[in-house]
């Protein structure tokens, strides 16, 4: 792939993020009934390609049941509010009404009363009682101390997941996460990143990982680009760790890793691209915390916010548009792509005739540069 010059010492790769590409209409149409957007991550099946992203301004054990009863998978947040308090229902109702300079150092306030193993249990246990595929997030630096608590829960599938996520983290301080052992070890399937590059996803998948999480700062709640200067531009890095999959899977032996896109799609036309680009699923976060279900009350934010020393993230005020089965299935309430995602999935393959997911992801694709301005 050709560089660009950006001075006489350096060179660069050209990146495209969601807006910079078009999915290009075919010859061939069907009708949307016709198409099936359902996807399987080892022994679980899902009806909708949704992840809802362990963030509490999303993700409740309330909203994790509802998004399974819907078709997608809910991933609570295992190091969030409800594992901290016995009722968050105070600390979240706080953060919805805190004035923007308030809001960081209140949230590390918030954050910083400890992770209760019990909580966890009691979480995860009520999400199985309610009859749906259960699902939780630990970042990589907590999952040494609480995974044994979070199988015994019975989880479902277990997700490690942190800005990034890397097979080879170097620490004179500690002894790093052994992700191959660990994954190994385990008796349930592991979704681990994020990753942004062909490399870094390739060394996960060689992990045993089930599934590959796409993203690095591209949220609408990360601010990485502006605080520490990185950032993947989303288009460009789903077709990148696609490449790593198709060439895992011949290295392997026919071992399939699923990408999973996470960040940058709040919207339906951006899930349309990353499955365009070459994801199995999206993991949602701002769009869904838009529901009226959602935690958030119309907040959304991640655990970059309160970070003690250097926030890469914020909350942001993203509005209410409707209710989880809205904004997943409609009907929709505008044209603006934030309700009826899953709908507009649907007719996007039919309009270019395409039957199922993984023939989608071989669909055309324009450098078409869009300013909604």
């Amino acid at each position: 792939m050709s560089e660009i010059e950006i001075g006489r010492g350096k060179r660069g790769r050209r990146a495209y993020t969601f807006d910079d590409i078009a999915v290009v209409p075919s010859r061939r149409t069907r009708d949307p009934e016709e198409v099936s957007i359902s996807w399987q991550i080892d022994a679980y099946h899902f009806e909708l390609p949704v992840l809802a992203a362990p963030m509490d301004s999303v993700v409740s054990p309330r909203t994790a049941i509802e998004v399974g009863r819907l078709g997608g998978l809910g991933v609570l947040d295992l190091e969030g509010l409800w594992t901290r308090y016995e009722d968050p229902g105070p600390a979240l109702e706080e953060i919805a009404t805190l004035s923007p300079e308030r809001t960081t150092a209140r949230m590390r306030e918030l954050y910083a009363a400890p992770v209760q193993p019990e909580l966890i249990t009691r979480r995860l246990r009520e999400i199985r009682d309610a009859g749906v595929t259960v699902a939780g997030s630990l970042s990589p630096q907590r999952t040494q101390q609480f995974w044994k608590v979070v199988v015994d829960a019975g989880v479902d599938l277990f997700v490690i997941r942190g800005t990034t996520v890397s097979a080879e983290h170097v620490s004179s301080r500690a002894e790093p996460l052994n992700l191959k052992r660990f994954i190994y070890e385990l008796d349930v399937p592991v979704i681990v990143g994020g990753a942004a590059t062909y490399t870094a996803a390739l060394h996960l998948m060689r992990t045993g990982a089930a599934g590959v999480l796409v993203g690095f700062g591209g949220g609408s709640a990360h601010r990485t680009r502006t605080t520490l200067g990185i950032h993947a531009a989303a288009a460009s890095a789903i077709a990148d760790v696609a490449a790593a999959r198709r060439d895992y899977l011949d290295e392997s032996g026919g071992r399939y890793v699923h990408v999973i896109a996470d960040g940058g799609a709040s919207v339906s036309g951006e899930v349309v691209k990353a499955v365009a680009c070459g994801a199995d699923a999206v993991m949602l976060g701002a769009a869904l915390a838009r529901a009226t279900e959602a935690p958030g009350r119309g907040f959304h934010w991640g655990p970059e916010a309160h970070h003690a020393e250097l926030p890469r993230g914020e909350r942001v005020d993203v509005g209410t548009v409707g209710s989880l089965e809205q904004i997943l299935l409609g009907p929709a309430v505008g044209a603006d792509g934030t309700t009826n995602m899953m709908g507009a999935l649907r007719r996007a393959m039919a309009t270019t005739g395409y039957t199922d997911l993984k023939e989608f992801q071989r669909v055309e694709v324009v450098v078409a540069p869009y300013d909604p301005r």
